[in-house]
């Protein structure tokens, strides 16, 4: 006797059936296809952004062509505002300020923000406590520090100064058009070290323990083991710290305002302090113009360290 096998409707025997597998091209549709409702979402987002942010942002790139003081007629007049920027000395006094303060701070912040966090990630006693006690003048008005150590700078130093015999210290260094410069720093830095701190104790505490145990067994000591395997495997933290701090520090205003008001004269007088100056001093258009120059030198700092960053695999 015979049997004949039943064939199944996709051919094989014994019934079996077969589910083609998806194509990658219609695997990356399914992917990509983006549900309405998501942009729906977006849209208040969007409007509010460009309402807030966009839209008066090109209204003063225009007003910076004009003559306008802010109210009332004004003329057309292209890059008058512009070209009379290159050769206004308090402009570039406050560009050279900036930059220079900016630097000075980041290159402080990272280097002790970084030996903090390396010590307090270390085995040490009440490391807790200490961490919540550095992270305190990141909670405090950048303003009320300010005036704090403007009365420190004032009076406390000068009269330690006074008692010591040391010149230097006998004048408020906010009176020194020399030494202004350093008593910001030390405020900022004072106040930037801990948000900077955090951010590298959770680098460092991300760093796998095995790492260590192994150096410890191959003899490593301590420098070595902090010069080549705690700072290369926190170095993305690095990049972010510089991008952010630097971001920060352009844009200073609060606590040179509480110290020396941009001064002696305009010695720590920063870019944004000058255009908002301005603003009120009946030069609208002119330090709009300045603030769309130091928007354009800031896009493209932005863009160089993000290239920078994702040339090394950071971000």
């Amino acid at each position: 006797m015979t049997t004949t096998a039943k064939k199944s409707t996709s051919g094989r025997p014994g019934g079996a059936t077969s589910t083609a597998a998806p194509t990658s091209t219609e695997s990356r549709h399914r992917k990509s296809k983006v549900e309405g409702i998501y942009y729906l979402f977006l849209i208040p987002t969007l409007v509010v952004f460009s309402l807030t942010i966009t839209l008066p942002a090109v209204i003063g790139i225009f007003f910076s062509l004009t003559n306008s003081i802010g109210f009332g007629e004004w003329e057309f007049i292209g890059l008058t505002n512009y070209r009379a920027m290159f050769s206004d000395p308090a402009i570039l006094s406050s560009y050279l300020f900036t930059f220079g303060f900016s630097l000075v701070s980041v290159l402080l912040v990272n280097l002790i923000a970084f030996l903090l966090a390396v010590g307090l990630t270390s085995k040490i006693k009440l490391k807790t406590p200490l961490r919540a006690l550095y992270v305190i003048p990141m909670v405090v008005s950048g303003i009320i520090i300010a005036y704090v150590f403007n009365f420190l700078f004032s009076n406390s130093l000068t009269r330690f100064g006074q008692a010591t015999g040391i010149g230097w210290l006998q004048e408020s260094l906010l009176a020194n058009p020399d030494l202004a410069w350093t008593a910001v720093v030390i405020v900022t830095v004072w106040q930037a070290v801990p948000g900077t701190l955090l951010i590298y104790i959770a680098g460092i505490l991300s760093i796998p323990g095995d790492v260590y145990e192994a150096a410890d067994i191959d003899g490593a000591s301590k420098i070595r083991q902090l010069l080549f395997i705690t700072l290369p495997l926190v170095f993305g933290y690095v990049v972010i710290n510089v991008i952010l701090s630097f971001k920060n520090f352009l844009n200073a205003y609060d606590i040179i305002v509480g110290l020396t008001n941009g001064g002696p004269g305009t010695a720590t007088r920063s870019i944004a302090m000058t255009i908002f100056t301005g603003f009120s001093g009946g030069d609208y258009a002119y330090q709009m113009a300045n603030a769309t120059l130091f928007f354009v030198i800031v896009v493209i700092l932005s863009l160089l360290q993000l290239r920078i960053s994702r040339g090394r695999g950071e971000v």
